[in-house]
Formats: C-alpha cells, sequence, structure tokens
C-alpha cells in the first residue's frame, strides 16, 4: 500500500532528501513541515497515514509534542532524529524513532512498520527502528 507521509523537519536539505527518498520508494510524500504550526495544518488538509518527525524544529522542541497531538489524529508517528535519548521511553501514541543519519533503506522498512502497525498487522520491527513499548 502506498503511505502518504508528512514530513517533519526543518532541516531544508535534509527534508527535500527526506521526500526524494519517500518517492523512490513508491509512497506519497503531502507536505513538509518546518514547525509545529505547519505540520497541524498539513495534517489537517492532506490527512497523511504516516509522519516521520524530527525533535528540535523552527519552532523550538517541538517535535515530541508535535508527535503526540499527530497521533491523536489518527496519524502514525515515527520520530528520526539524532537526539533519540530525549524521547526516554517513548512518546504515548507513536510507534518508535530511527536515528539520523539514516537512509532510504531505514526510511523505506519504518514507514512499512508503520503502516503495519497502522493497520493492525503484526511485523517486528525493523534493524533501524527502536520501538516505542506504549502504543496507541
Amino acid at each position: 500500500m502506498t503511505a502518504r507521509v508528512l514530513i517533519v523537519e526543518d532541516e531544508v536539505l535534509i527534508a527535500l532528501d527526506m521526500e526524494a527518498m519517500i518517492e523512490d520508494l513508491g509512497h506519497e510524500p503531502v507536505g513538509i513541515a518546518p514547525d509545529s504550526e505547519e505540520a497541524l495544518k498539513l495534517a489537517d488538509r492532506e490527512e497523511p497515514h504516516v509522519a516521520l518527525v524530527d525533535l528540535h524544529l523552527r519552532d523550538g522542541l517541538t517535535g515530541p509534542q508535535i508527535g503526540r497531538l499527530l497521533s491523536q489524529r489518527g496519524i502514525t508517528v515515527v520520530f528520526v532524529t539524532a537526539n533519540p535519548r530525549l524521547l526516554g521511553s517513548g512518546i504515548p501514541g507513536t510507534v518508535g524513532v530511527v536515528p539520523k543519519p539514516t537512509d532510504d533503506k531505514a526510511i523505506g522498512a519504518a514507514i512499512a512498520y508503520a503502516m503495519s502497525v497502522r493497520q493492525g498487522e503484526p511485523a517486528p520491527p525493523p534493524p533501524a527502528l527502536v520501538p516505542f513499548e506504549h502504543r496507541a
């Protein structure tokens, strides 16, 4: 199944690279949000299946809060960050974290895993993803 993916990342080059990866993997990137306000606007307008969320955004360390809010809207959230330890044991309602730097294989596997979780299909987490214990 093709996933509709929202990218929540404030570093333009990283966001554009992720967008290209997602397209190359056969999924549909629905937008890039550099901050919490834009992330929520895009989520409401584009109705993504999955959101890839960094922690430090243009408006500060708002990624954990955005991840929680997006998951409450029914979006399956995977964090992609160079600082996974800041998430502790995880954010309720979110799936897990992929440490940066990352590549297309890890992103593709994380999206596939997120879609399996979304559809209620049991699947082992991919090697590059650290799953959270308490999901929605």
